[in-house]
């Protein structure tokens, strides 16, 4: 009898042993589960003569990835195999994120002399080629983003004059710089529902200032845009878009280097990633890695150092990481800046699990010119301080 309970329990204990193994509790909700499946521990964008990598995007469906070389967009499968380019791009293309609902890659692109700031949305499927032209080739469409033209060239210190593409002034409501991460994910402080692209502002390094210390992302629904796309016409720049928003949020990091470089969604946590170049107000942290909490909803309240008292929809930072005292501020470090360096800032994309590709950035000299590199590691996700990722060995 003795004997028959002891083999019960001991059939127990490994019963509850092999539960946990098969089904771990995560200690941390960054805590990965598994390596995703099927993807490579790099991914090579090749060498280019441009600019260098602003971001990346995967399209899963087609095991395609995406990666912005500012003046180029360079399509590669999962091996590096080179399979298409668009060139030609004279403005600034920053950030891009691949939309699931229409299989299309959107991004930032910039005209500052032109005061004009669009969404260029790129349709993978018809990029089959190198060297396709950005204008003529039907693979690029934009939109205008309004709000983000009048933030840009607000005359803020009244005199009349717009002081232009310069840091060096008080004009630009928020500090504004024009944009430049972009992701797609629900609204802030949901976990699902319908998709919306976010668009963060870049925001001028200016110290003098105290009205730019938030990070500011506008909040689109695009399955209502095709009325608004247009070819790109960089001689003549189209003013086709929606006429605001549906939402303007404001979240408080301190002043950053030409604000948010990346922003990514990460479906696994429901949190917001934030890459930017570090600031120079002495009086912050200056962290180069800012979360948004995801479970928190937006709420309405002060934003801080506007001359005048003005209220806007505020979120917030994930409590996690590096924390300052003084200034109440959350965040993460990441080295490496300038290049060579694999950093966030150079593009970052959420695989779940814990998981993600982060951009090496670098430059080479090839044909008897330099030319720019970019390369997607597998990274997974400790939540250590001061640098919360380790690369996939």
């Amino acid at each position: 009898m003795k004997n028959r309970k002891w083999k019960c329990a001991v059939a127990w204990l490994v019963s509850v042993v092999l539960s946990f193994m098969i089904h771990p509790t995560p200690t941390d909700a960054f805590s990965p589960a598994h390596k995703p499946p099927s993807m490579p521990k790099e991914i090579y964008g090749g060498a280019w003569p441009t600019r260098h990598v602003q971001g990346i995007a995967i399209d899963p469906q087609n095991k395609h990835i995406y990666f912005s070389f500012t003046q180029i967009l360079v399509k590669t499968d999962f091996q590096g195999r080179i399979l298409g380019t668009v060139e030609g791009i004279t403005g600034h293309l920053g950030d891009i994120d691949w939309n699931p609902k229409d299989g299309r890659i959107y991004g930032s692109l910039e005209y500052k002399d032109a005061e004009s700031f669009y969404i260029a949305i790129f349709d993978g499927k018809k990029i089959n080629r190198i060297g396709m032209d950005a204008e003529s080739d039907g693979v690029l469409s934009t939109v205008y983003l309004k709000e983000v033209v009048a933030d840009f060239t607000a005359d803020m210190d009244g005199n009349g004059v717009f002081d232009g593409d310069t840091a060096d002034t008080l004009d630009h409501r928020y500090g504004c710089s024009g944009i430049d991460g972009v992701a797609f994910g629900p609204q802030f402080g949901r976990k699902g529902g319908p998709l919306k692209l976010m668009v963060a502002y870049g925001i001028y390094s200016n110290t003098q200032r105290e009205d730019n210390d938030h990070q500011i992302i506008l909040q689109y629904d695009v399955s209502k845009w095709k009325k608004y796309e247009k070819t790109l016409n960089q001689e003549r720049p189209h003013k086709s878009g929606p006429k605001q928003p549906e939402k303007k949020y404001f979240i408080y990091t301190g002043n950053t280097t030409y604000g948010v470089q990346n922003l990514e969604y990460d479906a696994y946590t429901g949190n917001w990633f934030m890459a930017v170049y570090e600031g120079e107000k002495k009086h912050f942290p200056n962290y180069s890695l800012f979360i948004i909490d995801g479970t928190k909803p937006p709420k309405k309240g002060l934003i801080r150092g506007q001359a005048n008292p003005e209220k806007g929809w505020l979120l917030t930072l994930l409590k996690k990481g590096l924390y300052d005292e003084t200034s109440g501020i959350y965040g993460w470090e990441f080295s490496g800046l300038p290049r060579p360096a694999t950093a966030p800032q150079y593009g970052i994309e959420s695989l779940g699990n814990g998981y993600y590709y982060i951009t090496h950035a670098d430059t080479i000299h090839e044909d008897g010119i330099n030319k720019e590199t970019a390369t997607a590691l597998l990274h997974r996700w400790t939540g250590n301080t001061p640098s919360p990722f380790t690369k996939v060995r």
